[in-house]
């Protein structure tokens, strides 16, 4: 009986039980000979198959593995292979895996699940159902590791109490919730429902489970997490169980999250009301909440303090020693509260505690100052800081050249999907000078990585009519070291792009991959160039124009033909200003592209496009909504132009543009033209706004560029300062640091460009203000000045009309930001603002700042 055969037809046709019963009816030799066979197959199959005809042979090979592999070690592997990886697992899978295991001996049984328990990860719990299991009938020890808890935890939900309840694992694992390292990932409302209502049975022991939070949060500190906080209020302590672990309460305040030390307030004002809170234990709470930057905690810590004293005035100086703490907060509405809790306590206040208010006073504004010396005495104003220094950054360095064939085979085995651009250039460019100088010792190279050829590695699928940057790259390695192969593998692309369009390209991205194409075909044809042209020099893009002359003298004497793309991107790669004896020495050069490029260079190269950019109503072509939004147009200062620049700078973008994923390789194209590279990322840039995909990077990029910086480059900037994601917000923070520091923002138009997208919803005020706020402490303070100033013509309140949601934090940033620049202005709507009655904050911070630039005192 030949066993492969017979067991093959059911696994490719995807019988599970058919393959079970095949297997378990072989005797001991073929199932030896299956073991065998089963590790190769998969091996060669997962690389030649399709997806789909693949994930229905998973699951009978899982059952076949599982029931003719003989060691513990062995069946562990098999289940936990990487080719089983993506396959859907279901209920029957998991029981007939069970009887599979069952049949061997129960010490075999405990050895399997502790190896398969070793495995398991909490990203991937699909066998936990199978080690549990195991664990519980054969009564073993649970395993240690923090995969194994966090699957049970995920059991740990509000609709099952009762079956927690009765659960062997419960008293065993107990003991260890609070010890998880990814207890985050798991304690979710259901779970801190279950874990209360097992204590208010009496399942779980109360004190354990309350000492097991407390010091769960300590233990993270600043990482604490918040759920624990949900499930301590849960718990709802009594007095004495607050009052007993009061110093623990006050251990958070200094560094706990916001709902953490929320609820350590919480429990510390019941037990301090009750008389049952130690003197040094208030005076300890009290400065670490003053020290704290979130307003709603200042507002309870003022508040707090105020209480305290008025039950216990023999706490009076250790409360004005908190307050002031809170003068030195940059909040205006905090320093007001302790100003006013502060003045109305100066009549039992101690020498320790007036002079601790007099010299933190010194830094207070204008008019607090005059409240508290009215109190305590004279105050003397201190100087303000000195601002930071902005330091022009160096350019990035491009990286060097692939030194070896070998090197280059390395490079390309550990390319995938991230790949960076300047990775992309150093390997395309190694290709084809490697290609050229030693092909055969590139070819063995190449060999290993590439053979046995699968179109799946290089990126193909039926569905896919799109290709990625990295499986270019791939592609581009094939057509060398395979022709043959690589030509059909375009030819299936080619297919696959004529059954399932999905639109244009982005421009930018077509230049990449017009690029890449031009050496594909190259390559498959044999025709190979001594060095690719446009390969940057600079981490910016640029191109020295003297190493392109080098190059093209080098194309020349080759007597090969330039290829288009490669050599439009060259151009466009050059720096603005170029010396004059470069151009003299291209007109020695013979190509037509030598002609070219020596028109080029003695022209200034490029002509400014013109870009035009606004807020205009359209219809977005992702969701297909009308709605108000930025749109640019480019169009070209001059009509005769290559064609690949020209599709750059004739762009109609709402009709044209393509979305994509990989913003931040555009600045490289285009590196001397930073508001025609702006236009086009505002193609995408407001779709991704909510996502954490990486593509605000761009920004920092194009600011390390050259060009003019207008009206599209201000909305693009805007738009990533009101990126959801902070660390999205931060390359939005470098490029406007960059730009501050060469003396290049577009204030103006920033301005504008912040208040149009806030008043159309399109970012959040909030998030702008705290990037123009970090980058005035960083020492941009001057242009962030200039960009709120003329921002709150437009975003200020008319009479009667409700402030929006942020502005009081943009008029502080505004304040912090003219203090340091010593700014003066006369703003209208400002001054009408700051006039108003009331006491709400947008009006007091409006006030404050109109107080700064108006006054001679802001001077000083």
């Amino acid at each position: 009986m030949n066993v492969w055969k017979a067991v093959g037809e059911r696994v490719r046709a995807g019988d599970v039980d058919g393959t079970l019963a095949l297997v378990t009816a072989l005797d001991a030799d073929d199932r030896k000979a299956l073991a065998a066979e089963l590790p190769r197959y998969v091996a060669e199959r997962s690389r030649r198959t399709n997806s789909w005809e693949w994930s229905n042979e998973l699951s009978p090979l899982l059952m076949a593995g599982a029931a003719c592999l003989s060691g513990s070690a062995a069946v562990t592997s098999w289940l936990f292979r990487r080719e089983f990886r993506w396959r859907r697992v279901d209920r029957r899978e998991t029981e007939l895996l069970l009887r599979i295991l069952r049949t061997r001996p129960e010490t075999w049984q405990a050895e399997t699940a502790r190896r398969m328990a070793g495995r398991l990860r909490p990203s991937d719990l699909r066998h936990w159902p199978i080690v549990a299991t195991l664990v519980r009938e054969l009564g073993v020890e649970p395993p240690d590791g923090d995969a194994f808890m966090v699957g049970w935890l995920r059991t740990v939900q509000e609709h099952a109490v009762d079956r927690v309840a009765d659960d062997p694992l419960l008293p065993r694992l107990a003991p260890r919730i609070f010890q998880t390292d990814s207890l985050g990932e798991v304690l979710l409302s259901s779970q801190i429902e279950a874990i209360a209502c097992l204590v208010d049975r009496g399942a779980l022991d109360r004190a354990a489970v309350v000492d097991g939070v407390v010091g769960r949060l300590l233990g993270d500190g600043p990482s604490a997490l918040p759920a624990l906080a949900w499930l301590h209020d849960r718990l709802r302590l009594d007095l004495d169980e607050s009052a007993e672990r009061a110093k623990d309460y006050v251990r958070l305040l200094p560094v706990a999250p916001l709902p953490v030390a929320e609820m350590a307030l919480t429990q510390l004002r019941e037990v301090e009301a009750a008389g049952r809170l130690e003197g040094d234990l208030f005076e300890e709470a009290a400065e670490a909440l003053a020290f704290r930057p979130e307003k709603k905690l200042l507002r309870a810590a003022v508040a707090w303090i105020g209480d305290v004293v008025r039950r216990t005035p023999g706490h009076t100086d250790t409360g004005l020693r908190a307050l002031s703490v809170v003068f030195g907060q940059e909040t205006l509405a905090a320093q007001e509260r302790a100003v006013r809790l502060a003045v109305k306590l100066a009549g039992q206040a101690g020498e320790s505690g007036r002079a601790a208010i007099r010299d933190a006073a010194a830094g207070l504004p204008v008019e607090l100052r005059e409240q508290v010396s009215t109190a305590y005495g004279e105050v003397v104003a201190v100087s303000p800081p000195a601002p930071p220094v902005l330091v022009v950054g160096v350019a990035p360095a491009a990286p060097p050249p692939v030194a070896s064939p070998g090197e280059l085979a390395h490079e390309l085995v550990a390319v995938d999907w991230r790949v960076r651009p300047e990775q992309f250039e150093r390997i395309l460019a190694g290709l084809v000078e490697w290609a050229h100088r030693e092909p055969d010792a590139l070819r063995a190279e190449l060999r290993p990585w590439w053979h046995p050829f699968s179109p799946g590695s290089f990126g193909y699928h039926d569905y896919v009519s799109d290709e990625r940057m990295d499986d270019l790259l791939r592609r581009a390695a094939l057509a060398f070291a395979s022709p043959e192969d690589s030509r059909a593998l375009s030819e299936l692309f080619a297919s696959a792009r004529r059954r399932n369009r999905h639109g244009e390209q982005a421009p930018f991205d077509r230049v990449v991959q017009r690029r890449a194409h031009e050496v594909i075909e190259r390559l498959e044809a044999g025709d190979v160039l001594p060095v690719l042209l446009a390969t940057p020099t600079s981490g910016t893009g640029h191109l020295d124009p003297e190493v392109l002359l080098e190059r093209l003298q080098q194309v020349e004497a080759a007597g090969a033909r330039v290829p288009p793309a490669d050599f439009q991107q060259a151009l466009l790669r050059l720096p603005r200003s170029v010396d004059p004896a470069a151009a003299a020495r291209a007109a020695s050069l013979t190509s037509d592209a030598g002609r070219t490029l020596a028109a080029w260079l003695n022209g200034g190269g490029l002509p400014d496009p013109v870009v035009t950019c606004g807020i205009e109503r359209q219809r977005s072509r992702w969701y297909g909504a009308w709605a108000r939004g930025p749109r640019a147009t480019v169009r070209p200062a001059t009509p005769d132009l290559p064609e690949l620049v020209r599709e750059l700078c004739a762009q109609d973008l709402e009709r044209d543009s393509g979305l994509s994923f990989q913003l931040d390789w555009w600045p490289l194209v285009m590196p001397s033209h930073r508001d025609v590279v702006a236009a086009h990322l505002l193609e995408t840039l407001p779709v991704l706004i909510e996502d954490s995909d990486g593509q605000v990077a761009a920004l920092a990029r194009l600011a390390q560029g050259d060009g003019p910086v207008g009206a599209a480059t201000a909305y693009a900037l805007a738009c990533g300062m009101g990126h959801r994601d902070p660390a999205e917000r931060a390359s939005a923070t470098e490029a406007l640091l960059t730009l501050a520091a060469r003396g290049q923002v577009p204030a103006a138009d920033l301005g504008r460009a912040v208040t149009e997208l806030v008043r159309e919803d399109i970012v959040k005020l909030n998030r702008v203000t705290a990037v123009l706020d970090d980058a005035a402490r960083a020492g941009a303070h001057a242009a962030v000045w200039a960009v709120i100033a003329g921002t709150l013509p437009g975003l200020l309140p008319a009479q009667g009309d409700r402030p929006r949601a942020g502005l009081a934090d943009l008029l502080a940033a505004g304040a912090r930001a003219a203090e340091l620049a010593g700014a003066r202005a006369d703003i209208p709507e400002l001054a009408a603002v700051a006039a108003r009655g009331g006491s709400s904050r947008v009006v007091q911070e409006a006030r404050r700042l109109r107080r700064l630039v108006a006054s001679a005192e802001a001077a000083t």
